[in-house]
């Protein structure tokens, strides 16, 4: 991430810190847990997955003339230039909401990719803007929008086409409770909203402690799972469930975990500007009208490249510097909507 030192860094992750951990600690404090029967007790077969995945893709905006959509074991997203981009997603018969989440962030990812600048094709300034800045767009799309009451609404006939007895009964409240369940667990890659971004600040803390010489690498596991304690209130039962679940570190990818939680706070404040430009975006998204967000993210960001450092992008685009604010303020309002606590 160009331009991103600690002393950057650690501003934005007090702040985060200060009001997420109280917040997830209340909800968990409080014992609610929405319905999940209708998810647990069915089978998902993957062809209804595959289907749900295409058809909301295609409708958020993703262009499958100039790319396309496969299986792998994990999702991810690439290709040579905005022509071709390419995506995977994964599919699990007991977890639908996994395909779909899954197939809704690398979209993001494939929208910014194939909104690059085309007068700037092969040259870097051309190129997506970071790894902050990309993740922006995946989350964006994954949580901000996929996990809005209004997404849920629209999206409920779609769910209920492609698995027709599996849905009978349930109503969007149902289905918008059921994808932003809160519950602290071990895995970063499963985890939930609310609670992802302490799995990003417990890395970056042991990551800075590693290499500023505090700690050895013999000190890993009990330094991790003594900070999954403290902020989550659980512990691994093994090394493959704690400090080993990651590839990170063994490829020497120090200093990369950050970039996930400032795609979170990105995503945050540049959707928050993005509703006060667009005053009938919760409606447009109750409608499935998407092109108008979208829109606003190629003006603001994919067509930017990498013209700026990815803070200076974030700043142009929001008039105001990177900051927790927005998310913070963002995840109050949905966790006291859903469980009704606040901290």
């Amino acid at each position: 991430e160009s331009g991103l030192t600690v002393s950057r860094v650690d501003p934005l992750f007090a702040g985060l810190r200060e009001n997420v951990a109280p917040l997830v600690k209340a909800v968990v404090e409080r014992g609610q847990r929405p319905d999940m029967r209708f998810v647990e007790n069915n089978a998902w077969k993957q062809p209804g997955q595959e289907a749900l995945s295409q058809a909301v893709s295609e409708c958020i905006g993703f262009d499958f003339e100039a790319g396309r959509r496969d299986a792998s074991t994990h999702p991810f997203c690439g290709g040579p230039n905005p022509d071709d981009v390419r995506w995977t997603t994964r599919y699990n018969e007991s977890d639908p909401f996994g395909s779909l989440y899954g197939s809704m962030h690398e979209t993001g990812h494939g929208l910014y990719e194939q909104g690059r600048p085309r007068n700037l094709d092969f040259q870097p300034a051309g190129h997506a803007n970071g790894l902050g800045v990309h993740e922006s767009q995946s989350r964006l799309w994954e949580n901000q929008v996929g996990r809005s009451q209004e997404f849920c609404e629209w999206v409920l006939p779609l769910w209920q086409e492609s698995f027709p007895d599996n849905m009978q009964g349930v109503t969007a409240e149902d289905l918008w409770r059921a994808v932003n369940l809160v519950e602290p667990s071990l895995i970063r890659v499963e985890a939930d909203e609310a609670t992802y971004n302490l799995h990003i600040m417990i890395r970056y803390e042991v990551e800075k402690r590693l290499i500023g010489g505090d700690i050895e690498v013999d000190d890993l596991p009990d330094v991790w799972d003594d900070m999954y304690e403290e902020f989550l209130g659980i512990r691994a039962p093994n090394r493959t469930l704690g400090v080993l679940q990651d590839v990170h570190w063994s490829m020497g990818a120090f200093g990369y975990f950050p970039t996930y939680t400032l795609g979170n706070l990105y995503s945050a404040q540049l959707l928050a500007k993005a509703r006060e430009d667009l005053p009938d975006h919760d409606e447009q998204i109750r409608r499935g009208e998407f092109e108008p967000l979208l829109a606003w993210m190629r003006e603001n960001v994919h067509k930017r490249g990498s013209i700026l450092e990815p803070a200076a992008l974030i700043e142009e685009a929001t008039g105001s510097p990177p900051s927790p604010d927005a998310f913070v303020e963002y995840l109050r309002d949905k966790v006291e909507r859903l469980y009704g606590v606040t901290a």
